[in-house]
């Protein structure tokens, strides 16, 4: 198993904070965060809004395409 970098953990910490915005709106699904990275640079991010709606991984990818990444 890799080691966790500082990098790692600033993005994680990025993750946990968009999966807050979701608090009081996802139950019963968990409140998710997601941030697609390539390279150290943030090409995407999402989160799981309510139930019945796109996951936190496919509205970062869905951000990753509107900046223009494939």
């Amino acid at each position: 198993m890799t080691a966790f970098t500082d990098a790692d953990r600033v993005f994680m910490a990025r993750a946990l904070a968009l999966a807050e915005r979701a608090l009081y709106t996802t139950s019963p699904n968990p409140r998710v965060g997601c941030v697609v990275v390539r390279d150290g640079v943030t090409l995407g991010e999402g989160w799981h809004v309510r139930p019945g709606e796109a996951h936190a991984e496919v509205l970062a990818l869905a951000d990753a395409r509107a900046r223009g990444h494939d």
